[in-house]
């Protein structure tokens, strides 16, 4: 019996393996298409990859970069229900929370944008991702007036600018 134990450990030795990369090879090139500023590719990619989820992490992971990518698209609202899809499954990824944030605030729901804002902040303290989204929080609930403006409506004596 301790033989045929042993023989059946060997046997699933065997069939394992190490991966060394990215275990969803689209999920990595459609983050780094989106990382690039290719959207439409990262899109593309990044569905691929999502068909491909293994792992709740991946589907996670998939779901907020469709977010951020369709956001790069112009195409806002879809964006926001993959950033909704996962905040629904778990209230731990920072990602989901700021790309929700940027959309809220490109929809003028501050108070929404906050409120993720604070979520995200929660989890992920010092990241400068969200130090970059909360500065255009503030830009747009908080506008700083310029300190200095600049008359050029004055001109020398005749009318023409003297060079």
């Amino acid at each position: 019996m301790a033989l045929l134990l042993v023989l059946v450990g060997m046997a699933a030795a065997q069939d394992s393996k190490t991966v060394i990369g990215p275990s969803n090879l689209p999920l990595h090139d459609g983050a780094n298409a989106l990382l690039s500023g290719d959207a439409e590719e990262g899109v593309r990619l990044t569905h691929l990859g999502l068909s491909q989820a293994g792992t709740m992490k991946e589907r996670h992971t998939a779901w907020s970069n469709l977010c951020a990518g369709y956001v790069m698209l112009g195409r806002i609202e879809t964006g926001l229900e993959y950033c909704d899809l996962v905040i629904a499954e778990t209230d731990r990824n920072w990602r989901a929370y700021s790309n929700r944030a940027l959309i809220y605030i490109r929809l003028q729901r501050f108070d929404e944008a906050e409120q993720d804002l604070l979520s995200a902040e929660a989890i992920a303290p010092g990241s400068h991702t969200l130090q970059a989204v909360r500065a255009m929080w503030r830009d747009a609930v908080e506008p700083v007036a310029p300190a200095i403006i600049i008359d050029d409506r004055r001109q020398p004596p005749g009318g023409m600018d003297e060079d």
